[in-house]
């Protein structure tokens, strides 16, 4: 369905939303990200989201400049709102906390970031490469920064001897982030919670799948 652009006309003209302010504007993020993530970009217009809010569709335009606007923002907001909250954990830790617990942490809080923002997370992954240039461009500082937040975390992690300093840091970022981002096809809270499936993560990040050799006792 391609997306229904109102002149400036149409917009003033509209009756505003009966609720103004930070919690409309939620509303319609909220929509609007659950929209991208089951219908995609391309397929989900301002008149949709609007009729999911109930409200009509130039009544958007009193928060919103456009559509790339709005989807600029719920990509903002799944990115920022899960390197706010890893960091946050990481920073909480007690200063000696060894660099396993350190990586634990970090992996452990970017899943629950993403499990509680699915609809923003899942938007996300879909719909990146759909949205206009300009917007990917927009966002790229702020997937650079988190990015390099890890960097740091393995850099951390080398320093200390938990990662071999001599492998490939950043092909390595990319297969764990990839991994913990993976988990939203597939997992449901059932057998395993997110904290079991970050611990899982994180031993086979460090240890993989190799199988490790069983110490025995001398006999004496």
């Amino acid at each position: 369905m391609a997306t229904t652009r109102r002149k400036p006309s149409e917009a003033t003209a509209a009756a505003p939303p009966p609720h103004t302010g930070a919690d409309s504007q939620r509303l319609i993020l909220d929509t609007a990200a659950r929209l991208f993530k089951e219908e995609g970009w391309t397929a989900t217009s301002l008149r949709d989201i609007a009729g999911e809010c109930g409200i009509k569709a130039g009544s958007i335009y009193y928060h919103f400049s456009s559509k790339d606007e709005i989807v600029a923002e719920v990509l903002r907001v799944g990115v920022q709102t899960t390197f706010d909250q890893v960091r946050q954990a990481v920073e909480a830790l007690p200063v000696r906390a060894s660099t396993d617990t350190v990586l634990r942490t970090a992996i452990r809080a970017h899943l629950r970031a993403m499990f509680h923002l699915s609809d923003y997370t899942v938007a996300n992954l879909r719909i990146f490469g759909q949205v206009p240039p300009h917007v990917r461009d927009g966002h790229a500082p702020l997937r650079g920064e988190y990015e390099a937040y890890w960097s740091q975390l393995f850099a951390r992690c080398a320093e200390a001897g938990t990662l071999d300093p001599e492998r490939d840091l950043k092909l390595a970022r990319y297969f764990l982030i990839g991994a913990m981002n993976a988990t939203l096809d597939w997992f449901h809270q059932g057998r395993l919670s997110i904290e079991d499936i970050g611990d899982e993560l994180t031993a086979l990040f460090l240890d993989g799948l190799r199988q490790r050799r069983r110490r025995t006792r001398e006999r004496t």
